[in-house]
């Protein structure tokens, strides 16, 4: 794996951990009518990233890539903000759909740079997780009306 993959790969790893870390403070700290869909949503948001972000790091391994794997690596690596204090519930909702598209505008270039490489385990583990983000970005946004 060449080192800007490499590197692809530990931005994605860093943004899954910051997004873990994010979405379980709106599942915390969520508020308002709509608590009871919004705290479901963001712990199953949460799980679901957890997944990501093994499976990034595994498949780094298996390819001979060392994952970054501390909170000072994370903060320093992500692309995405930590999570803000007092948010409403619809402004936590569009902090993640911002979120998810910065993900996948990036992971898309992870994917080029994989399918260059030839690194098709990695390039279709990227392309799932794409897939999925955009339809999050598409329910979420549905929530907000738009």
């Amino acid at each position: 794996m060449n080192e800007n993959l490499k590197g692809l790969l530990n931005q994605q790893l860093a943004n899954m951990n910051v997004l873990y870390t994010k979405l379980h403070h709106y599942h915390w700290f969520v508020k308002g009518e709509h608590f009871f869909t919004l705290h479901e949503k963001f712990e199953e948001l949460y799980n679901e990233v957890t997944g990501y972000s093994d499976e990034i790091a595994e498949n780094m391994l298996a390819s001979g890539a060392i994952p970054a794997s501390s909170l000072k690596d994370y903060l320093t690596l992500s692309t995405i903000e930590e999570a803000a204090e007092g948010l409403s519930s619809n402004e936590m909702v569009q902090s993640v759909i911002n979120d998810f598209f910065q993900i996948g505008v990036e992971m898309k270039q992870a994917i080029e740079l994989a399918d260059h490489e030839n690194a098709i385990r990695i390039a279709d583990l990227l392309e799932g997780i794409v897939i999925s983000l955009e339809k999050h970005q598409w329910m979420l946004n549905a929530y907000l009306g738009k």
